[in-house]
């Protein structure tokens, strides 16, 4: 386990490298730049700046220029900003969007795994065809359908919630945008471990130990629900990167100071290092859950671990 542990931690630095690369002469190349405005800057003032942020140098330099500051933790000014560092940007809306998303899984495994384990449990029966419906439902609907809706209902009508803002410490901010996000995920993890506790509640294992006697909840216990999560881990990877990473309609819809405006205002205004340490934070939180999801899949099932031997 941990050979494949190390294995599997070595690999992030190269795709982080090839990330920053990437994304660093993309940035760079598209048209526009920083200091574009409505109102043309004189000459000697954007030369100013461009010279202050070393902008006038060849991009290869520029480049190296940033992986040095990467190194030594450095992420750069914002180009816009002028008052802030991106560190600086991060550090404030990280925290929002962290406890966003973290409410919004949370919600969407205490919800859906109990309903994908009763719908296959029911097979056929009206509940599996509820939580099915909810299912298809909750992925039909894209998330600035359903957060508006939440909001009107929950906030103007019934005056129950907030529709807007935050308050750090008050949940209650916190109840309709962790909804809002936790909708899709909470379906695509119903379906999941219907999809994986039919598979397994079939295999020969599972009907040996019903055939020694076995009660039908210890079964489950001890012999279905380990490999029928296998799939749900799977999911959860990418899934726990985009409810913290993608949360940016919903940051929107709700006026959360999260860090999805940034990288929307970033890309607006040209502003480079913004936009570079968006993907960074986004890119480096993506290949972190991918790699607890890859891990907790080789607990669950060791023949994962014998392949990558």
């Amino acid at each position: 386990m941990l050979g494949y542990a190390a294995r599997r931690i070595a690999g992030i630095v190269p795709v982080l490298l090839i990330l920053i690369t990437v994304s660093f002469f993309v940035v760079r190349l598209a048209p526009g730049g920083p200091f574009d405005q409505a109102r043309p800057l004189p000459p000697r003032t954007r030369a100013e700046l461009e010279q202050l942020y070393g902008l006038n140098r060849p991009l290869i330099v520029q480049y190296w220029h940033y992986l040095q500051g990467l190194a030594h933790g450095d992420l750069g000014p914002s180009f816009k900003m002028h008052d802030d560092t991106v560190a600086g940007l991060i550090a404030q809306g990280l925290p929002v969007s962290l406890t966003l998303g973290s409410s919004a899984l949370a919600l969407a495994l205490l919800i859906g795994v109990p309903l994908g384990l009763w719908a296959a449990l029911g097979r056929g029966g009206a509940l599996d065809h509820a939580v099915c419906a909810f299912a298809a439902v909750s992925l039909a609907l894209p998330s600035f359908v359903t957060g508006p809706f939440l909001a009107l209902a929950f906030g103007l009508w019934l005056h129950w919630l907030p529709v807007a803002g935050w308050q750090a410490g008050e949940p209650r901010y916190l109840i309709l945008p962790a909804v809002t996000l936790a909708l899709p995920v909470c379906a695509s993890v119903a379906r999941l471990m219907r999809g994986g506790m039919l598979d397994v509640i079939e295999a020969s294992f599972v009907r040996s130990a019903r055939a020694r006697g076995l009660g039908r909840w210890r079964v489950l216990r001890h012999h279905a629900l380990r490999p029928a999560l296998v799939p749900v881990v799977s999911y959860l990877g990418p899934a726990v990167a985009s409810l913290v990473t993608g949360s940016l309609v919903v940051e929107t819809v709700f006026e959360l100071p999260g860090t999805g405006r940034y990288l929307v205002q970033g890309a607006l205004n040209r502003d480079y290092t913004l936009v570079m340490g968006m993907v960074l934070l986004y890119g480096t939180l993506t290949l972190l859950c991918n790699l607890a999801a890859d891990l907790i899949h080789a607990w669950l099932d060791p023949r994962v671990r014998g392949e990558h031997a």
